[in-house]
């Protein structure tokens, strides 16, 4: 009988019954297997060297921007945002990046890599065809630490145009939309707030008041809804016509060539500009 309590007793004090001790061996068993593997495939396998922009402006010593270099072991299908975790996860815990869905949906992850604006969970390593992947933060942005920059006023300009329906709806009508209206604007809707076509263009560089393309076409997506009332188009045409609207762009196509839902940025705007001179012309 006291050998029964004093066992009772041993397992009460370790907390778990002999059968969840025993599952937890076999998980801490399992990690350490998938470690020494990963190690040894690390050691063996082949690595791309990851080039990153440093910058903490709250870090005595790190508020000089520099690049650190770490080596990462490639595997096939790693993206550039699967290397940007594996160096903040095994070298470095303060390495910052923005991420999210990893399904180039939430747009949270658009980067400088390799000299071009693309979203980190959408490029393939493979497909860079480089030995060193080079990442820095999106261009004509304002850093606020390592890869993240400051959103702010890019999100200012996107609902500057009033990116919503406006006007009342009769009460029990349906709005339709004709099966062309929608092919219309079909690719407008696909854009994620990634700000990397802004981040392209040369004319947001330079002209901070710009709506820039991310915004002109999220104006379009409505403008061009037959389902939009006219004095409403009328009203967000008047917002593009403006001094830093749709007349700044200088049709380079450097926000459509970056934008990574293969939206006709460039083409959008030249519609506009056309919507806005027709506009302009009635007088009767």
């Amino acid at each position: 009988m006291s050998t029964q309590i004093q066992q009772s007793d041993a397992e009460s004090e370790q907390g778990d019954s002999p059968q969840e001790r025993r599952l937890e061996r076999k998980r801490v068993d399992a990690e350490e297997r998938e470690a020494r593997a990963e190690s040894a495939a690390d050691e063996e396998g082949e690595h791309v060297s990851l080039v990153v922009y440093r910058y903490d402006p709250e870090v005595e010593g790190k508020t000089k921007p520099r690049f650190d270099e770490f080596q990462v072991p490639l595997k096939q299908g790693m993206t550039v945002l699967d290397a940007l975790i594996y160096a903040r996860d095994h070298y470095d815990s303060t390495l910052t990046f923005r991420h999210s869905c990893r399904q180039a949906v939430c747009g949270s992850d658009a980067l400088f890599i390799n000299g071009s604006q693309r979203l980190g969970c959408q490029t393939q390593i493979a497909d860079l065809d480089a030995d060193t992947v080079r990442v820095e933060p999106l261009p004509h942005q304002d850093v606020e630490k390592d890869l993240v920059v400051d959103m702010e006023h890019f999100y200012d300009q996107m609902h500057a145009v009033e990116p919503y329906f406006q006007g009342e709806t009769p009460d029990g009508e349906e709005q339709l939309q004709s099966r062309e209206n929608r092919e219309k604007i079909k690719m407008s809707t696909r854009c994620i707030w990634c700000g990397a076509c802004q981040s392209s263009c040369n004319i947001a560089a330079g002209d901070n008041k710009y709506l820039g393309p991310a915004a002109i076409n999220k104006a379009y997506r409505f403008a061009m809804d037959e389902r939009e009332e006219d004095d409403l188009k009328e009203h967000r045409l008047n917002i593009l016509e403006q001094e830093h609207g749709v007349w700044r762009c200088q049709t380079q196509f450097s926000c459509t060539e970056v934008c990574p839902k293969d939206i006709p940025l460039t083409e959008h705007i030249q519609e506009l500009k056309r919507e806005a001179v027709k506009d302009n012309l009635k007088f009767w």
